[in-house]
C-alpha cells in the first residue's frame, strides 16, 4: 500500500511538505504542491480518509433521523437535505430508528443530525446538542446552544386558512386536529381557534391522528350526526382527503356543502376530485436549508437564528366556488 512516505520520497520533499500539498495546508510553494500531486497520482495514492478523520474528529457525515420515508412530505424533505449535502463533499447517514442516535454518537458516526422524530425526546436533544455535535430540530424550539430549529410558518398559514373560509360567509368552522404531540398540530390549532375567538366564533375540534383514515372517521361520524360545518380545516391534507372521501359517500360536495382545506399541498391535492384547497410549504428548501446551515456551522462555526419557512394559501376547488376560482389560477 502506497503510503505519504512514499509520496514525499518520490517528489523528493519531506513529509511536512507533502501532507501540506496532499491536504491543502501550509505555506509551501505551488512549483513544490505541483510536484507532490504528480507524485501522489503516478503512485495512485489515496489519502486514508478513516485515518484523517480520527485525527481531526470529524467524520464529514451527517445524520437524519426521520420519522418515516415513504410519502411525499418527507420524501421531499430528504430530497432538498440531499441536494444540498451533494454541494459539500459530506455525506448522509440516514437513520429511522430513534434509538440508535445515542449509538451513532458514542461511535462518532457523525459529525451533527437533522432531527424531524418525535420519539427522540427534548431532553435527550437538549443532552446531545453540542459545539462538536450540533442539531437542527425541525419539529420542535428548545431554547439551547447548538441546538437550531428550522420550523414552517404554521400559525400564518392557520390563519390564512381561517380568513378565506371566513371571508366566503362559512360561520360553522372546525378543526380537524393531528397528533396532539405535534407541534406543528398545536400551533395551527392554538392560531386557528385563536382568529376564531377574535371574531367571535367559537371553532369545534375533533381529534385525529394525521391519517386519512382518522380524517374520515371524524367526518364519518360527523355526517351521521347531521350537524353539517360550513367549513373543516384540517391539519393536513391526509385527514381533509379522508374526510372528503367520506363526504362522497353521503352524495355530499365540497364546497357546495363543506368547504375543506388541508394543510402541506402533498402532491395528491391538485390532482383529486375536487382538487384539494391546502396550505403549501416548500419541503424541498426546508430540507435543503437544514442542511446547508447545519454544515456551514460544522465548516466555519457560523450559528443561524431559528426562523419559520413561509407558507402560502393555495386555492382549490375543495372551498372555492367555481366563479370564485375563475379568476384564480390553480397551483
Amino acid at each position: 500500500m502506497t503510503t505519504i512516505k512514499d509520496v514525499a520520497r518520490h517528489a523528493g520533499v519531506s513529509i511536512t511538505s507533502a501532507s501540506y500539498a496532499l491536504n491543502g495546508t501550509g505555506t509551501i510553494g505551488t512549483a513544490t504542491r505541483k510536484r507532490v500531486l504528480e507524485a501522489a497520482e503516478e503512485l495512485n495514492y489515496h489519502p486514508n480518509a478513516f485515518a484523517r478523520n480520527l485525527k481531526n474528529k470529524k467524520t464529514h457525515t451527517i445524520g437524519v433521523f426521520i420519522t418515516r420515508f415513504g410519502g411525499s412530505f418527507y420524501e421531499e424533505i430528504l430530497e432538498g437535505i440531499h441536494d444540498a449535502v451533494l454541494k459539500t463533499d459530506y455525506e448522509l447517514l440516514i437513520c429511522p430508528e430513534s434509538r440508535k442516535i445515542r449509538k451513532i454518537l458514542t461511535h462518532r458516526q457523525v459529525d451533527g443530525a437533522i432531527v424531524f422524530d418525535s420519539k427522540i425526546t427534548s431532553d435527550s436533544l437538549t443532552r446531545l446538542a453540542a459545539k462538536n455535535f450540533p442539531i437542527v430540530t425541525l419539529d420542535r424550539h428548545l431554547d439551547v446552544d447548538y441546538l437550531f430549529s428550522l420550523l414552517v410558518d404554521n400559525q400564518y398559514g392557520a390563519m390564512d386558512a381561517f380568513y378565506h373560509l371566513y371571508n366566503q360567509g362559512a360561520r360553522r368552522i372546525i378543526f380537524v386536529s393531528g397528533a396532539l404531540d405535534s407541534l406543528d398540530n398545536t400551533e395551527r390549532m392554538e392560531a386557528f381557534i385563536g382568529e376564531g375567538k377574535k371574531n367571535n366564533l367559537p371553532i369545534q375540534c375533533y381529534y385525529g391522528t394525521f391519517t386519512e383514515d382518522s380524517g374520515y372517521d371524524i367526518a364519518k361520524a360527523l355526517l351521521e350526526s347531521g350537524e353539517l360545518p360550513d367549513a373543516a380545516f384540517c391539519a393536513n391534507d391526509q385527514m381533509a382527503i379522508g374526510f372528503i372521501r367520506a363526504m362522497k359517500e353521503k352524495n355530499l360536495k365540497a364546497p357546495d356543502d363543506i368547504a375543506i382545506v388541508g394543510f402541506d399541498d402533498i402532491q395528491v391535492a391538485k390532482y383529486m376530485q375536487p382538487t384539494l384547497s391546502t396550505v403549501g410549504v416548500s419541503r424541498f428548501l426546508w430540507g435543503s436549508l437544514a442542511a446547508s446551515h447545519l454544515i456551514d456551522f460544522l465548516e466555519n462555526e457560523n450559528s443561524f437564528h431559528s426562523y419559520r419557512i413561509p407558507t402560502r394559501l393555495i386555492q382549490r376547488e375543495s372551498s372555492t366556488k367555481k366563479s370564485d376560482l375563475s379568476s384564480t389560477p390553480l397551483p
